[in-house]
């Protein structure tokens, strides 16, 4: 008998199903029971609804620390300008393996998430490796006084470094290093080896930015609502000759003052061009397990990342700069003129507001310039910094670049991408192309007076300042020509959605690193209330089969017994019979008549 279920993600309570039986009633129902189905069917989705945002709502309360089921982690930041602390909590784990840890960061009493930071960065400490751990104490300190005392063994730190360490050699690297390896366990008691601090790689750092940022979309939860978008998978090593049908994830685009980076997850076996391209793919695609148990494949991700130094806004403007430095002193010297060189005469530039006079490189090589707000003349120009190449499935400087199926994707733009749409544009959100140019064409044509009027009028995002009215006509045709003619995104893609929050909240890539981690800890959970239902309800603990089974050897063992005391009593009732009357034995047993007795009268 087949039935069809309704649920929703929490609690288990929150569901029902109906029996095939009842649907032929259903399918011919009266008005009455037409609109008490609508009715009901209509109260379970806003019950939904509210279920599945109120996980939003309650993440922004205050951490409740006298909960004894509560388990506690932090994960330290240390990148180049400083250092930072996170303090994470998450409630004991459910006991099912297919679901992930609910990890959130922790909240003080005014519901402030649990983060210091520190500055300058760890690596200025290059030269002195034997200060890192008092650089570090007092985040550790910070942290122990958030979470209770009694927690703190049990608590994991991790201490992270990126940027900037990544650029100091080997040497001091380990030494910074080892320092904390040996002091902090003299000062804190938290949950802490020497696997737990280390240099990770911008590969590890991409990685784990998209998890973070995905488990907050709650892409991880492979319960099928309807509406929301699957994708069919290719487990990576998996057996499985068929594809698995899972949540979509959203792609990460993330551009920085420095780099640029691409992040998501890549769905299918991917081929390659050449021997070559596939040698170097194998650093650009992450696979990784993200559940508790290795055997299950059903968080088992393959994710391309890529990061591109250079390709940040101030870089890509800096390198813009230069080049026109470089270029119109060779004109100039080649033609005999002197353009840029003095102000009544400046370089027009295309990449800034109209009539808006900027100077531009060092005091022996200055150049002046005047905005003359060509939008579509920029985008031409800044093509070559792309630097593309003609090889098939490759991206910005010809770096691999897996297929994307832009039919079926999603992706988040994150820093520039939402900066550029939002702060003077006023266009965050859901991406288009068209508009976005048409907006950008706009702005770079007005005059640079009239944008100084909107400015201080208020008309701009409140973070919005002259730096970036200056750079944004520069800045909207780099991240239009990065997204498009680098990362080969076609105009019409309309699933891209540029941000700054996700669920108003900063998703750091620390997230995704304890998320990442910690996965194996649920096996702990999961084994203890095991051990708990045996000592405690063992009888709980058994299916309905192996309640069958079980019945069926204690009767069979109670028959055996029976029948073993039947046939004990028969050899005691025999050898009793045998000494009582000896001469009756073979009478009894060969089934003859009774012999004659001799009577006496």
């Amino acid at each position: 008998m087949g039935r069809i279920s309704f649920s929703c993600l929490f609690p288990a309570s929150w569901h029902f199903s109906l029996s095939t039986q009842v649907l032929p009633r259903l399918l011919i129902p009266s008005f009455r029971q037409k609109i008490t189905f609508t009715g009901k069917l209509t109260a379970l989705r806003v019950l939904c609804f509210f279920q599945r945002h109120l996980a939003r709502v309650t993440d922004v309360d205050a951490t409740d620390t006298s909960n004894p089921n509560l388990n506690y982690g932090l994960v330290i930041d240390c990148g180049s300008s400083g250092s930072r602390v996170f303090v994470y909590c998450w409630p004991r784990h459910n006991g099912n393996p297919h679901e992930l840890l609910d990890i959130r960061q922790m909240r003080d009493q005014h519901r402030k998430p649990v983060v210091m930071k520190i500055k300058p960065g760890i690596s200025e400490l290059a030269k002195t490796p034997e200060k890192a751990s008092d650089y570090i104490y007092p985040l550790l300190s910070f942290a122990a006084q958030h979470i209770p005392r009694n927690k703190h063994q049990e608590t994991p730190l991790y201490i992270l470094c990126t940027a900037g360490m990544r650029v100091l050699p080997e040497s001091q690297q380990e030494a910074i290093l080892e320092d904390l390896r040996t002091d902090i366990p003299v000062h804190f008691n938290f949950l802490f080896s020497d696997s737990h601090v280390e240099v990770i790689s911008g590969k590890q750092e991409g990685v784990y930015a998209w998890i973070g940022i995905n488990f907050v979309l709650g892409r991880f939860n492979h319960v099928h609502n309807d509406g929301e978008a699957v994708v069919e998978v290719h487990v990576p090593g998996s057996d499985q000759q068929e594809a698995m049908v899972r949540k979509r994830t959203a792609g990460v685009l993330d551009m920085g003052g420095v780099s640029t980076q691409i992040a998501y997850e890549v769905p299918k076996t991917v081929s390659f061009a050449s021997p070559q391209q596939e040698e170097v793919a194998k650093n650009l695609l992450a696979e990784f397990n993200l559940g508790c148990d290795a055997h299950r494949t059903e968080h088992v991700y393959r994710v391309y990342v890529s990061t591109f130094l250079g390709f940040g806004g101030n870089a890509a403007r800096q390198r813009y700069e230069e080049s026109l430095i470089k270029n119109t002193a060779a004109r100039n010297k080649l033609l005999g003129q002197h353009i840029g060189e003095i102000q009544e005469s400046p370089l027009l530039d295309p990449c800034l507001p109209t009539d808006l006079q900027d100077e531009i490189g060092p005091p022996t090589q200055k150049l002046y310039l005047r905005g003359t707000g060509d939008f579509d003349q920029c985008r031409q120009i800044l093509q070559p910094f792309l630097n593309r190449t003609s090889e098939i499935q490759t991206s910005l400087s010809g770096v691999y670049q897996p297929a994307i199926d832009y039919s079926n994707s999603q992706f988040y733009g994150f820093s520039e991408f939402y900066y550029c749409t939002e702060d003077v544009l006023r266009m965050g959100g859901d991406y288009n192309a068209s508009k976005y140019a048409q907006a950008a064409k706009s702005y770079c044509a007005t005059q640079w007076k009239t944008l100084r009027e909107r400015f201080d009028s208020g008309l701009f995002a409140s973070h919005a300042d002259l730096h970036r009215l200056k750079y944004q006509c520069f800045k909207s045709a780099w991240m239009y020509e990065v997204l498009h003619s680098g990362f080969s995104f076609p105009t019409n893609y309309k699933n891209l959605k540029t941000a700054l929050l996700v669920y108003d909240k900063e998703v750091q890539w620390t997230l995704g690193a304890i998320l990442y981690r910690t996965r194996f800890l649920p096996l702990r959970d999961i084994q203890q209330e095991s051990l708990k239902g045996v000592h405690a309800h063992w009888r709980h603990s058994f299916s309905f089969v192996n309640n069958h089974y079980l019945f069926l050897a204690c009767f069979f063992i109670v028959l055996l017994s029976i029948m073993l005391y039947l046939l004990r009593l028969r050899r005691i009732h025999r050898r009793t019979a045998q000494r009582c009357t000896p001469s009756s034995v073979p009478w009894l047993e060969e089934g003859l008549g009774s012999p004659t007795l001799p009577i006496n009268l």
